[in-house]
């Protein structure tokens, strides 16, 4: 009794805010007619840098005599973590909270806590959660401090925080529950995720679109075809729910990968009833499913589709596409549109190449790719290290070791900390083998100095250091002192050659 009684007051709860956020939506229209000013973002966003502080950027802003209003902030900080832009958005909120003239209402006390958890850490989070006044512990507090928890994949604090949002009726809303079920998925633990769902009908709140598919993807994960189909009939019958294209990729998907390709045709025909006819995403989607059963008919068809409703394709667009073409084992087709993404003037991402290259290195066919990245040089370019990379594998593979060499070197040349790539273990050291047989000892050197950027010394490129030293009649001894200062042990191969040279010696001397 007193649980349905509960039930039925969050009920209400939830009418009574609705009611008052479309009335407050009413009167922020009626007496607010100023369409928020995306000048501000304009001049936020340009910024190229993610270590600049943005701050000196607002100031210098207001110093102008512009206004810059709550709403622009927000817009500034949710932008900035889309763009994965976190030390930024929060130093952008910490200056909102000091400005005495700004409201910092507790949406943004939520936010701000989720970007200190993402910048500080999750000790600091906690301790903004505690100091936070009481009035400021609403649902969004509390929902961030969780959001914190499961990003950390802290599954003890996690489950106890929502235990006692639960406790002080503040779980009234499917995220809280989403997020858990997320956390459950995201540690391979999919038979909890269902029973998240059950608790979360139990507690009178409906499940949404997103709690469906975390658990249609959690039967997935099972190969439990049975069970995704009766959630997903259950779904449809859901009076709140708008199916949505989203869902039926995801229904696809799994199809796919239990080995049921005519239900994810099926599927993917009411993905494609569903979706926005303009939304390029949802085509990225269905153009990648479809690519993997092979169909290129409909491949080029949704392609087609998307060039004509959608705004002209984004590198996203064309990396989907590549993508599909290669899997459809077409590289003629990849290379037309290829060059139809270099002419589209969109902003140059190697990323949309390197699909190309990495198809033109299995198929042994590696001179195309290096022919293409010499030509961004000529026209002044810069290729990224991991397109260099790519092109010295395919070499690798057929044994052309010179070559290997230069586009290794090529990638270590430019080669940059912390941006995604770093050389291969393994094919670095198949070079450094070779060179220490058969390079020069200046180009064994000078490879060695630029690999160092990336990796610290180790017994491979001792190795080929004291292999080519002792080709070319060189001392080892300080080598061998550098060895021991480093730490690095010596390997069999580098005994091996010490101890062939040594007896060398030993016959001349004799």
């Amino acid at each position: 009794m007193n649980a349905a009684v509960f039930s039925i007051a969050r009920r209400l709860r939830r009418t009574l805010q609705t009611t008052l956020q479309s009335q407050f939506s009413t009167s922020a229209r009626r007496y607010n007619p100023r369409k928020p000013e995306r000048r501000l973002q304009s001049i936020i966003f340009p910024v190229a840098s993610p270590s600049t502080n943005l701050v000196p950027e607002i100031e210098r802003w207001i110093e102008k005599g512009n206004t810059v209003h709550p709403y622009d902030l927000q817009l500034v900080i949710k932008g900035l973590r889309r763009l994965r832009r976190f030390r930024q958005a929060l130093e952008v909120s910490e200056w909102m909270k000091t400005m005495s003239n700004l409201p910092f209402r507790p949406g943004d006390h939520a936010v701000q806590l989720d970007l200190i958890g993402v910048v500080h850490g999750m000790s600091s989070a906690e301790d903004c959660f505690n100091k936070l006044p009481q009035e400021h512990k609403t649902e969004k507090a509390y929902g961030a401090l969780l959001n914190c928890y499961v990003r950390e994949r802290q599954v003890d604090k996690a489950l106890a925080h929502m235990d006692k949002m639960r406790q002080l009726g503040l779980a009234y809303t499917p995220l809280p529950y989403n997020n858990i079920m997320s956390l459950y998925a995201a540690a391979g633990e999919h038979e909890k995720v269902y029973s998240v769902l059950s608790q979360m009908k139990e507690d009178g709140v409906f499940p949404d679109n997103f709690s469906y598919r975390i658990c249609i993807g959690s039967c997935g994960a099972r190969s439990d075809v049975s069970g995704m189909k009766k959630l997903l009939q259950e779904m449809e019958q859901q009076p709140q729910i708008v199916m949505d294209w989203n869902t039926y990729t995801v229904v696809a998907n799994v199809y796919l990968n239990s080995g049921f390709p005519a239900l994810a045709v099926l599927a993917l025909e009411k993905a494609e009833e569903k979706m926005n006819k303009s939304y390029s995403v949802a085509y990225n989607h269905l153009i990648s499913l479809y690519a993997r059963l092979r169909d290129k008919c409909q491949v080029q068809r949704l392609w087609e589709l998307q060039k004509n409703n959608c705004k002209r394709p984004i590198n996203r667009d064309y990396l989907i596409m590549l993508n599909a073409l290669v899997k459809l084992d077409d590289i003629k087709e990849a290379e037309v549109l290829m060059k139809q993404w270099y002419s589209s003037l969109n902003i140059l991402d190697f990323r949309v190449p390197n699909i190309l290259f990495r198809a033109y290195q299995t198929s042994g066919q590696v001179e195309k790719a290096e022919a293409l990245l010499d030509q961004f040089v000529k026209e002044g370019k810069k290729p990224h290290s991991n397109s260099w990379g790519i092109v010295a594998a395919g070499y690798v593979v057929l044994g052309e070791m010179d070559k290997a060499h230069a586009m290794m070197k090529n990638a270590l040349c430019v080669y940059m900390p912390n941006m995604g790539w770093s050389p291969d273990h393994k094919l670095v050291n198949k070079i450094l083998y070779y060179l220490g047989e058969n390079g020069d000892l200046e180009d064994v050197e000078t490879f060695i100095d630029l690999l160092e950027v990336a990796r610290p010394r180790d017994s491979d490129m001792y190795y080929a250091l004291i292999k080519a030293r002792i080709r070319a009649g060189k001392e080892v001894d300080d080598l061998l002192k550098g060895m021991k200062d480093d730490g690095v042990k010596e390997s069999d191969d580098i005994k091996e050659i010490l101890a062939s040279a040594e007896k060398r010696e030993e016959i001349g001397r004799s």
